[in-house]
């Protein structure tokens, strides 16, 4: 993901039943390709037939798991989490998978998406005498889960799935087997692939594809797995409802290599560089994208205008999270310490600069002057997503919708703010040609305000709107009054 965006996904979950297999190593370097997906928290989970082993710990998988961690997580099956948090802050009690003792047994539950009923659900739990350790919605659907009425476990997770409401993948653990479950929407990915004689769920298909899986298929919307010692059992408690896959995966989220509606991701932003070069040519010597989910659209780009790509941003890839705030003065420049222009590459040229999306509009600035400060003579600015006008209630961290630029700025506007010689924005029309779906497949509220399911407006923890938005309304107009907030990378 581009330092741009500032937008920031939930999590990724990993899952596997295999007997034989070292499942917490196989789950570790499960999480470790899914590691964009989320660095505040880790955890890995296995069952052994009789109990449940947890470990989990803040930052990143590497700082987390070692060999004498590993060596204390045996077991038949596990599950796996990297967490970035949006419902519930960034400690270690929320960290992921969560560990319950249920009526019949032990349980461990990892989760990915954000439940638009979770005050809801929470009230209901309370009033029923349960006691959560949590301020995250996942352990919400752990306790239903435990509780849940039934003798089987196809009824138990189709109780779940009819109480809770809004983006979820989420993968369970019970001594003896794996479960899985996606919203009826598929607003979140999850994938099911197979390994030597077992089985593997993933966020994506790149953490199958680094184990050495075979690729199955999509876990449908609606549909729950159970995968035990007699194999994949599917249920659909839940009828599917139009399909809303969240099209921030497709731009940004998953990697390149990962296959969605089994299409590879990396020529799919190949074309939606190209639609970008088709709507909006401009005279350059150079096309440059921002590191690392825009160099595929900035190589379409280059492709469809003739203009030559370059890499005209290096990208210090070991920069990753840190507990260490930098300086005051590090923080006005910290594009600076991710990226380092090229400046004999960039010197005296007319730069097309192609990024994912722009959020807040703090961090673009800084990029524009670093170009310029490289001796750039012309920055073109050229975004693969459209304007992003309305917040996101489905698991990303897309601020209240006072701070989103596009929701009170023109394109213009935005252009004199950030201090680029022009501005484009993708159409929705041109992102769905280069993705070859149709509207309907995907949740794109965050450009159209049109949510797939009724959602309570917030800002923060301020409700500006009273009743539910419903599917096609759009929300009535934000105060006049908004403050910006710092992007935090």
């Amino acid at each position: 993901m581009s330092l741009l965006s500032g937008l920031r996904e939930s999590c990724g979950v990993f899952g596997v039943y295999a007997p034989g297999e070292d499942v917490a190593r196989v789950t570790f370097y499960g999480l470790y390709a899914l590691q964009h997906r989320g660095q505040e928290s880790a955890g890995i989970a296995t069952a052994n037939g009789s109990k449940i082993h947890l470990r989990t710990g803040m930052g990143l998988i590497s700082q987390v798991f070692d060999e004498d961690a590993l060596s204390c997580l045996p077991g038949q099956s596990a599950i796996g989490h990297t967490r970035y948090s949006t419902t519930g802050s960034s400690r270690i009690e929320n960290a992921q998978p969560l560990y319950l003792e249920g009526p019949r047994g032990p349980l461990a539950l990892a989760h990915n998406g954000n439940l638009v009923n979770a005050e809801v659900l929470r009230h209901d739990l309370e009033e029923q005498g349960y006691t959560l350790e949590t301020s995250s919605d996942s352990e919400l659907i752990a306790s239903l889960l435990a509780s849940a009425p039934g003798t089987t476990w196809e009824k138990r997770l189709g109780h779940v799935m009819r109480r809770i409401q809004g983006a979820y993948c989420v993968v369970g653990l019970t001594p003896n087997a794996l479960l899985a479950m996606r919203d009826p929407y598929g607003i979140r990915p999850l994938c099911l692939g197979s390994l030597n004689g077992g089985w593997v769920v993933a966020s994506e298909s790149c953490a199958l594809d680094h184990l050495g899986a075979t690729y199955l298929r999509e876990v449908e919307p609606g549909e729950a797995l159970y995968i035990d010692e007699t194999g994949v059992n599917s249920y659909k408690p839940v009828p599917s409802q139009r399909h809303a896959l969240c099209i921030f995966e497709y731009i940004y989220f998953s990697r390149p290599d990962s296959l969605l509606h089994d299409n590879l991701l990396y020529p799919v932003r190949m074309a939606m560089g190209a639609e970008l070069a088709r709507q909006y040519p401009v005279e350059a010597d150079l096309v440059i994208g921002v590191p690392d989910s825009a160099i595929a659209a900035a190589i379409g780009y280059s492709h469809q205008s003739g203009i030559p790509y370059a890499e005209g941003l290096v990208k210090n890839r070991y920069v990753g999270r840190t507990f260490i705030q930098p300086h005051q003065r590090l923080r006005e420049v910290g594009v600076y310490l991710k990226f380092n222009p090229l400046r004999e590459l960039l010197e005296d040229q007319r730069l097309v600069v192609v990024d994912d999306s722009i959020v807040r509009g703090t961090t673009t600035p800084r990029v524009v002057e670093m170009l310029r400060r490289a001796g750039a003579r012309e920055v073109h600015m050229r975004i693969t997503a459209p304007p992003i006008r309305h917040p996101c209630f489905f698991g990303i961290d897309m601020a209240s919708r006072w701070e989103l630029i596009a929701s009170h700025k023109s394109v213009e506007e935005i252009r004199r703010h950030i201090d680029a010689d022009s501005l484009a924005y993708q159409t929705i029309d041109g992102l769905l040609r280069a993705v070859a779906q149709t509207h309907d497949s995907f949740c794109m509220a965050c450009f159209t305000g049109d949510y797939p399911m009724e959602v309570q407006l917030q800002m923060d923890k301020l409700v500006f709107e009273r009743r539910p938005v419903r599917a096609g309304e759009k929300p009535e107009p934000v105060p006049a009054a908004w403050t910006w907030e710092e992007d935090r990378h």
